[in-house]
């Protein structure tokens, strides 16, 4: 049986936590959390985990904190920092501490599987990404180079593609899209129209006639589904 990453989530939001808990179990990792500080730095320094998710501001002993013990204790362990911070000195601090990513609240959550799966990548743990999206249409996506030939996409378009693109053999709820892409806790209270102005843009990159696209399509109150090449 195939190794699942162990994933460490300390977070004290529990719509957050319980809603990172639900993406990485999904994309087949092995999850525990940790909501104060304290236990997450016993559950940290214990060694058991492939990755570890540390929120910044934590009731008690904060990230930062945590982060400079865990390097005390092992210099190899994989963590990316979460935080609603985003000032320059807050992101040279977790680096310097040790962190191997630092991820800035609110982030997009198929960006955060993607740069958890690089980080563990390095480290010699867990399946490479695919780097291409081969769409029934015959156009490939690169997914790390935000490109199809010379057709340029924004991270957003891209993270929409990438997650589409995983969960091709069904349709996919515009709900779902906010919650999973846009990270959007109390996704009923915003406005899908969002989710329909980028499949508009998508579509004028990757559909030859956006009017009758045959790779993204609507299925009429199912929400959208990407066709993806047979492999």
């Amino acid at each position: 049986m195939a190794h699942k990453p162990r994933l460490l989530i300390v977070e004290d939001e529990a719509v957050i936590r319980s809603g990172l808990v639900d993406v990485f179990v999904y994309h087949g990792y092995e999850v525990d959390t940790a909501e104060h500080g304290e236990d997450g730095l016993h559950k940290a320094l214990s060694g058991r985990y492939d990755m570890i998710l540390l929120d910044v501001m934590l009731p008690g002993i904060d990230g930062f904190e945590i982060c400079s013990r865990i390097r005390q204790q092992d210099r190899q362990q994989p963590v990316i920092m979460l935080t609603a911070k985003s000032a320059d000195e807050d992101i040279v601090q977790g680096l310097t501490l040790g962190a191997d990513d630092y991820v800035a609240k609110p982030f997009s959550v198929t960006q955060l599987v993607l740069r958890v799966q690089a980080v563990l990548r390095r480290a010699g743990i867990g399946d490479k990404p695919e780097r291409e999206i081969r769409l029934a249409n015959g156009v490939v996506a690169d997914t790390e180079n935000l490109c199809a030939g010379d057709t340029a996409f924004t991270r957003r378009e891209m993270d929409l593609l990438v997650y589409l693109a995983q969960h091709s053999d069904r349709p996919v709820p515009r709900e779902e899209l906010l919650a999973r892409v846009w990270g959007y806790a109390n996704h009923l209270e915003i406005e899908t129209r969002t989710v329909d102005i980028h499949v508009a843009k998508l579509r004028r990159k990757i559909e030859a006639d956006p009017t009758e696209p045959s790779a993204l399509v609507t299925v009429r109150g199912a929400g959208y589904r990407l066709l993806v090449a047979d492999t």
